[in-house]
């Protein structure tokens, strides 16, 4: 709700965190969302959907480094991936540094976030939806996933929260067949939420992928606009080897591409599969 100036997110039902909005930039709720864009003069720009953050100017670095980079230098020689969601643009744009990637295929279910994204947050897409290697497709992710015949060496899934259209991207059956359209070797990682508050979240998904994929787990990274501590990464694949690529293998493969990043790198890539003792409790419990 929006109170004199003052944005309060609606994520948790006794807890939470407000914003002071100094510009309300766009306002709308459609057949899929309820949108809001605003102007803050510590976060920057912000998008909020259903009255939940999903992105600021700020820190968005964070959550699109760490979702696109830690599984690309864990393969090492992937050529195909398929976003689901990242209608901002964020995840695209980091794949788009990667020259070794031949084709991005983008299933978004809002054709209205990408154009509100390209207008209000240009620099998290970058112009990145110009590159002649993206296929964008404006579709709901769990219909496109059961259809394709395409296959793709990794999936991101950038989907908003279990709510809403979002649903669909957390059920055992979206997890059964983004295991089947995965090449050989294929990995598989989705944003899973704030660890400490949305622990049912985590484990649901924890027993979903277990069902498809040999070695399932959770990364994470401190990203300021979510409330609530670290951001979940949810992680399947069938190569346990992958998760536990040397760090001298990933200084290798990053040297390669010449690529500078504002978050990531190999110690922060390794370190960021060490979960604190009570998520590892509670996923043994599971």
């Amino acid at each position: 709700m929006i109170n004199n100036k003052i944005w309060h997110e609606k994520l948790h039902c006794h807890l939470g965190q407000y914003f002071l909005i100094d510009k309300m930039l766009y306002q709308e709720k459609n057949k899929h969302h309820d949108i809001k864009i605003f102007n803050n003069s510590v976060m920057g720009k912000m998008m909020t959907i259903d009255d939940i953050v999903q992105t600021t100017e700020k820190d968005e670095f964070i959550y699109h480094e760490m979702l696109s980079h830690i599984p690309i230098f864990s393969h090492g020689d992937i050529k195909d991936v398929l976003i689901i969601g990242g209608g901002d643009g964020g995840i695209l744009r980091e794949l788009c540094r990667h020259k070794n990637i031949n084709n991005i295929t983008m299933v978004e279910i809002d054709i209205n976030i990408i154009n509100l994204c390209k207008k209000y947050f240009p620099k998290h897409s970058n112009n990145a939806y110009e590159d002649p290697r993206l296929k964008l497709i404006i579709d709901d992710g769990l219909h496109f996933v059961k259809k394709t015949t395409n296959k793709f060496d990794l999936i991101i899934s950038d989907s908003t929260d279990p709510i809403g259209p979002g649903k669909n991207l957390f059920i055992s059956e979206f997890y059964l067949y983004c295991k089947k359209i995965l090449k050989k070797n294929g990995i598989f990682v989705a944003q899973n939420g704030i660890s400490f508050f949305q622990k049912d979240e985590i484990v649901s998904t924890y027993k979903n992928l277990k069902k498809y994929f040999y070695d399932t787990s959770f990364y994470q990274a401190a990203i300021p606009s979510y409330y609530g501590g670290t951001m979940m990464f949810a992680w399947g694949s069938d190569n346990i080897k992958l998760r536990l690529t040397h760090i001298e293998q990933l200084k290798s493969r990053i040297k390669k591409t010449k690529l500078i990043f504002n978050y990531y790198n190999p110690q922060t890539h390794i370190s960021s599969f060490a979960l604190p003792q009570y998520i590892i409790n509670m996923l043994n419990e599971s």
